[in-house]
């Protein structure tokens, strides 16, 4: 099983949330892995050490800071009442609003969603601003949320 049920899942709050309700359908499309199959797509796509950004090793690709962009702000768009992503994130992506996108909080908490579901919920998604990566299955382009308020745009290694 890699997958655990949305209804089990302890920061399910964040997607179902009074102020900020996720729809049915979309929520359909957000599916918390189980802590092993996080573990492994951590090790396969982030890092093979460390247990979250704030511990990258010097052989972590997320610790060359040459390949990350200059820091974007995201906090004021996310404190707006518009619900769009900053532009320059829009901009940096190209994706398909059905790529599949893994939302990693941390080595055993990851999520499983589509771009277009991240894009329309992206706000419930960043409750949690302790430095989760987004990443796209058989994407290189990443983006790196700081709980600062800021982001930072790069390529991964795939």
């Amino acid at each position: 099983m890699n997958y655990v049920e949305l209804d089990s899942y302890t920061r399910k709050w964040i997607f179902t949330h009074a102020s900020m309700p996720v729809s049915e359908d979309d929520l359909a499309l957000i599916r918390p892995f189980t802590q092993a199959r996080s573990s492994d797509i951590w090790r396969d796509h982030i890092s093979r050490q460390s247990p979250d950004a704030d511990h990258f090793e010097k052989d972590d690709w997320a610790a060359n800071e040459a390949m990350w962009s200059a820091p974007i702000e995201w906090q004021g768009a996310w404190d707006s009442d518009e619900p769009e992503l900053p532009q320059e994130i829009l901009d940096f992506i190209d994706w398909e609003d059905n790529t599949t996108v893994f939302f990693c909080y941390e080595k055993y908490n990851l999520i499983e969603t589509k771009w277009g579901v991240f894009k329309r919920n992206w706000k419930n998604f960043l409750f949690f601003d302790d430095g989760p990566m987004l990443i796209g299955r058989k994407k290189t382009q990443t983006i790196w949320f700081q709980s600062n308020g800021s982001c930072t745009l790069g390529h991964r290694e795939k």
